[in-house]
């Protein structure tokens, strides 16, 4: 089919006038809208162009972007991102149960609460609150609305309260008050026991006793958790791992006998205050494996309230401070002397009084006229004339050595804190002046521990072994067993059974016969040693009337095992000796020893007498 003539001619005409100007319109200068079209045209294409470039651009710039975000900082945003979503948390966990060895709670952690009053918030009056709270936290209605009337809010009215006091505030439901739970330390025998267990501060950190020794053993091993939380901040519990709040329900069990360590204390103090001494102490040893059964100091404090005391008690003094044992190291002379052959058990010595040695003269504590008295009567009147010919015939380094195996001079290494070794002078010196070994022989010239002189006599109740004196038994379960004990020394041979039993044996004539008759126990067998040593002035020499009095018992005698010293510094009278003051603290306190470790007769005990029946 043609297309029609007419029509082809009208298309080429419209054409005509679009795409071209008449000549008289271009000659004049005006130009047509086809023209105008016809400029825009390069710069449409010029902003498609400058539009396409920034278009390339950004996306190359989100390309970089990305793959710096992506690639080259991906693992540190990534960590970031999971930090942000997760929370390091170490769950509180309270320290361990502090136990006697009958399990007897010596320390525990226990919840109390600080108590806040927001006055703002009362829907009761100042008055009506004031009456209601004074009596359950022990202050008065004045002195309450007083404190209402401080501050509007955030006021601490007590802290710490018991569990049961703040039950029954909470129980009266009055809006304002708020209360804080925390965990505080809590010694249920308040000063009985300080000595030995010590406290914690604010921050529960041990800082006396086996608080201290012993944190690691008393703070649960509790692991950080990592867990998420929610875009709230809400911890979220399904993330958590099993049985992370969980914890062992061990115990630090002591070697400490509460009801010994009362008898201990009561009759300590009864002495103390009889003679108005200074301080004193009490030690207990099982010296078959050197466990402490008892260690009492006067005067002490309760760590319940340790902001209270003086911060000199926090000092346990038995192993804290040295002293010169005096005489109650006789007995240990001995034996050293006739481990060394230099005497037998029956010889005779002449006492005259007393003896020059280089250019000093030295005398016995009671001045006595002359006598032929054998090594059991030298214990019995602590004759020092006696003990330094004893110790002259030992030459002054083998002396020396024995001195040094005893270990004077160094520490017991128990697991109380703070130990301090004794002191010894220097070979040399000790060699050089023949005094040396002479004041040596009565326990005087150089220093030890309270401990320290319990941890020797008991190598003399043990067959002659030194062990180490020890408060810690292990840890156990609620169920008593024991799951981890701290290893200690291997005990060291010191001297040979028969020797020791010689010297327990003429110890007992000390107390049968001698100066320590006050701490007689009829049916028992019990050594003993006195000791009234001058005390030692930091200044060097010695401090003018002031001495510390002592005595040192091994029972029973012919089955040695328990040691028991008592101290007492400065007693003040005429009559204040180591037999008068020490002996019946030592005394009263193997009475209470007796049945707690069923310690049988040494003999058979004469019945009293009866009244006939009428």
């Amino acid at each position: 089919m043609q297309k029609s003539p007419n029509k082809s001619k009208l298309r080429n005409f419209w054409r005509s006038v679009f795409t071209r100007r008449p000549k008289s319109f271009r000659r004049e200068g005006i130009e047509t809208p086809t023209s105008k079209i016809q400029d825009q045209i390069p710069n449409t294409k010029s902003r498609v162009l400058i539009v396409w470039g920034i278009l390339i651009a950004a996306g190359l710039g989100l390309g970089i972007n990305l793959y710096r975000i992506q690639i080259v900082q991906g693992f540190k945003l990534t960590q970031k991102a999971r930090n942000q979503q997760m929370v390091n948390l170490r769950p509180f966990t309270p320290r361990r149960l502090m136990v006697d060895r009958n399990k007897n709670v010596l320390a525990i952690d226990r919840p109390v609460y600080t108590v806040f009053a927001h006055p703002k918030l009362f829907e009761k009056s100042n008055e009506i609150m004031a009456e209601q709270l004074a009596p359950i936290l022990d202050k008065s209605p004045a002195e309450l609305r007083k404190t209402f009337q401080s501050q509007k809010s955030g006021i601490t009215l007590a802290s710490a309260l018991p569990e049961a006091t703040a039950d029954r505030i909470s129980t009266l439901r009055l809006n304002g008050l708020e209360l804080i739970q925390k965990y505080s330390r809590f010694y249920p025998t308040e000063d009985l026991t300080a000595a030995v267990v010590g406290y914690v501060n604010t921050d529960r950190r041990g800082q006396a006793g086996v608080e201290y020794s012993q944190e690691k053993l008393l703070e649960r091993s509790m692991q950080t958790v990592r867990l998420s939380r929610a875009g709230n901040g809400a911890l979220m519990p399904d993330h958590a791992p099993e049985g992370f709040l969980h914890f062992d329900d061990l115990q630090l069990q002591l070697t400490i006998d509460s009801r010994l360590q009362r008898a201990a204390r009561i009759a300590l103090k009864e002495q103390l205050e009889k003679f108005g001494a200074k301080r004193g102490a009490v030690i207990v040893m099982d010296a078959l494996d050197g466990s402490l059964l008892a260690l009492v100091c006067q005067p002490t404090y309760d760590p319940n309230e340790y902001s209270k005391a003086d911060i000199s008690l926090f000092k346990n003094w038995t192993v804290a401070d040295l002293y010169e044992p005096g005489s109650t190291f006789k007995p240990l002379n001995v034996a050293i002397a006739l481990e060394n052959g230099v005497i037998k058990a029956d010889d005779v010595f002449d006492d005259r009084g007393t003896i020059k040695v280089a250019d000093r003269v030295i005398k016995n504590a009671v001045v006595n006229g002359y006598r032929r008295i054998n090594i059991a009567q030298i214990l019995q009147t602590s004759s020092n004339i006696g003990m330094v010919q004893i110790i002259q015939r030992l030459r002054p380094s083998v002396y020396y050595n024995w001195l040094e195996r005893l270990g004077l001079g160094q520490k017991v290494d128990t697991d109380l804190p703070f130990e301090v070794s004794g002191r010894l002078k220097t070979q040399e010196e000790f060699i050089a002046s023949p005094i040396e070994p002479a004041t040596s022989s009565f326990g005087q010239g150089f220093s030890l521990t309270p401990l320290q002189l319990v941890q020797l006599h008991g190598a003399l109740a043990n067959g002659g072994k030194l062990v180490t004196p020890h408060v810690v038994q292990g840890l156990i379960d609620s169920k008593g067993q024991m799951h981890y004990s701290p290893s200690r020394p291997a005990p060291r041979q010191i001297f040979s059974r028969a020797i020791t039993q010689k010297v327990v044996e003429m110890m007992e004539t000390v107390v049968s016969e001698g100066s320590g008759k006050s701490a007689q126990i009829s049916g028992y067998r019990i050594g003993g040693k006195t000791g009234t040593a001058q005390k030692a002035s930091p200044s060097g020499g010695y401090i003018k009337g002031a001495r510390i009095t002592s005595f040192v018992a091994i029972l029973p005698v012919e089955s040695p095992r328990y040691v028991v010293l008592a101290l007492a510094d400065e007693p003040k009278g005429e009559n204040a000796y180591g037999s008068t003051v020490a002996a019946p603290i030592v005394k009263s306190v193997m009475e209470a020893l007796i049945p707690i470790e069923q310690i049988p007769p040494s003999q058979t005990i004469n019945p009293q007498p009866t009244a006939p029946t009428p």
